[in-house]
Parts: structure tokens; sequence; C-alpha cells
């Protein structure tokens, strides 16, 4: 399997559109896809239209191994199939196409490219920043018609407190992963052990310490003046 520095070549994207034609790739993509509808309804509430899922491991698996295109794809069709099966809310179009931008990012970091522990924590930290604290405030606001800040704020605590432990956790699941998707003789590639050195763990624990500083402060200063 050929690997690339970077997602901005003519062959990556070469490669990512020749994977829509591949039917091995398009059953792959089919039974992810399921997986992933079937975790939606084991979403755990934590606030107002603010969720704690599992399914963000399954679709950095599966878009490692299909690449962007087909990784969009599927994130467009697992929203609309989980609105239809698990419906929690009336359909906003916005949201299908966040959930399409989270498989395409994950894509842009983990397919044909050499994983490292800095560049999975990059692609959740990523997801996190724009889609989960950006966007889906935006959508949300733009839907309800309700201040940005409303679901601004919770999205910020909820994202930047559990993201060292996203971030672990979608490593531990990448390293057990890769071992078997090769077994399966999918393109994976030679990957190295993803262990946490002792300058990753202090770095996450700092964003972990800083995230929470933060979010007290904002609860102490601010809302709680409010």
């Amino acid at each position: 399997m050929h690997t690339y520095k970077t997602p901005f070549t003519h062959a990556y994207w070469r490669e990512a559109c020749k994977e829509v034609k591949s039917t091995r790739m398009l059953v792959l993509t089919a039974l992810l896809v399921a997986v992933r509808v079937a975790l939606k309804s084991l979403s755990i509430p934590v606030g107002e239209s603010l969720y704690i899922t599992v399914g963000f491991f399954v679709n950095a698996v599966g878009s490692m191994v299909y690449g962007p295109v087909l990784g969009f794809l599927s994130g467009i069709v697992c929203d609309l199939l989980g609105c239809l099966l698990f419906p929690s809310g009336p359909y906003f179009f916005p949201f299908t196409f966040i959930e399409g931008l989270g498989s395409l990012f994950y894509a842009l970091f983990f397919y044909r490219a050499r994983l490292s522990p800095v560049r999975i924590f990059s692609a959740k930290l990523t997801v996190n920043a724009i889609l989960n604290i950006v966007l889906t405030p935006l959508a949300l606001s733009w839907m309800y018609g309700k201040s940005i800040m409303v679901y601004l704020i919770p999205r910020i605590a909820k994202n930047l407190l559990l993201f060292p432990l996203e971030a672990v956790l979608l490593m531990m699941f990448m390293g057990i992963m890769i071992p078997i998707l090769r077994r399966l003789n999918l393109p994976v590639g030679e990957q190295p052990d993803l262990k946490l050195t002792k300058r990753h763990i202090v770095a996450l624990v700092a964003l972990f310490l800083l995230a929470l500083v933060a979010v007290a402060a904002y609860y102490r200063f601010f809302y709680v003046a409010k």
C-alpha cells in the first residue's frame, strides 16, 4: 500500500475515487454504516441536544480503509438512516452534511497514511473543534432560532474535557483494529506500534487541566452572574 504524507495530491484523490468502484469497499462501507447507525441508538444524553456517542470509533477505522470519497458518502447515508430509524427530532440537512464531513476529516488524516499518536490526536481534535464546537452549534441555532451561546458553551465544555480520554481510546482502538484489518487483507499497510510516550501523556493532561480551568472559570464568573 502506498502512503502519502499529505492528502493534497492528485494521486491521493485518484486512489480515493477508485474505492467507489470497488465492490469489496462498497460492501465494507455498507456494513460499517449499519454498525454506526446501530450505535446511534446507544448515545447518552448529557444536555440539551448534547450526547456522548461511540460511533466515532467505527467512523475513524472505516474512513482509514475506504478513504474520503466513500467516507463522506457513508456519513451522509449514516445520518439519513439514523434519522429514519432512530429519530430524535425534526430532520435538518446541515446535520447530514456535518456527519459527512466527520468521515471526510478522519479519512484525510488516516487514509493511506502512516499513523502516529500525534496524527490520531490531531484528527480527533479537528473533528471536535470544527464540527462539534463550531458547525453543530451553528446548525442548532439556525434550526431552532435560539442564540448560538445556548448550544456553544455546553459543547465547548464537553468536547474539551472529554478530548484527552476520547483521543487515547481512539488510539487504542486503532491499534487493536489494524492487525485485524490486515488479516482481512484490507489496505492498511504496515503501521508502527501506537504507544503513548511521556510527552504525549503530559500534553494530554495539560490540555485536560487547561480545559477544566477554562470551563470552571466560565461558570464561576459568567454563567453564575447571569
